[in-house]
């Protein structure tokens, strides 16, 4: 997607430790008419896998699975990081480490909303070394829900997240694939 190459060219910032700030479209403050198109573009990817839900986990994995599941008419679900009082006791969880937080997480979705029987994609804003993507696999998993696939808008394949994803046989899909990140450079595959 060569919108988001230049999206990414122009307003991105490395902040080094293979950390790429995308605030200004995608993290903090979301383009909603940009991240139409890349919903758009992830659901052209998935559309014919037969996908009843869309999974993310919060927060800034939100706004493209929200524009996946528009484009495929599904309903989203998304991991809390936070227990709300509303949440049932049996909530499935699991844990990742965040690596912009800098610490393990716990990523919760409640029974009432994953099923055995739904064919879960998992979308999220990074696939960097898939640790929070393989937590949403496994919370598909213990739901008894079929995981569809797995895109990302973003990817650092210096990472290695893809290979341990696809590993464990799912299709992994990215709108752009970035191979390195320098002190200067940013260097898309």
């Amino acid at each position: 997607m060569e919108s988001l190459k230049e999206r990414i060219r122009r307003e991105g910032k490395n902040l080094g430790g293979g950390i790429l700030k995308v605030d200004s479209f995608l993290n903090h403050q979301v383009d909603p008419a940009f991240m139409l198109a890349v919903g758009g573009a992830l659901a052209a990817y998935f559309g014919a896998s037969g996908v009843s839900k869309v999974l993310t986990a919060e927060i800034s994995g939100i706004a493209p699975a929200l524009t996946t599941a528009l484009a495929l008419g599904v309903p989203v679900v998304y991991g809390r990081k936070t227990k709300p009082i509303t949440m049932p006791a049996n909530a499935y969880v699991q844990k990742a480490p965040s690596h912009t937080k800098g610490k393990i997480v716990e990523i919760m979705v409640s029974p009432e909303f994953l099923h055995p029987g739904d064919r879960v994609l998992i979308i999220d804003d990074f696939l960097a070394s898939g640790a929070t993507i393989k937590a949403l696999v496994q919370l598909a998993e213990q739901a008894g829900a079929k995981v569809a696939g797995i895109g990302a808008v973003i990817e650092k394949s210096f990472e290695g997240g893809r290979a341990e994803l696809e590993s464990l046989g799912y299709q992994v899909r990215s709108l752009v694939v970035i191979k390195a990140m320098t002190d200067t450079e940013i260097i898309f595959e």
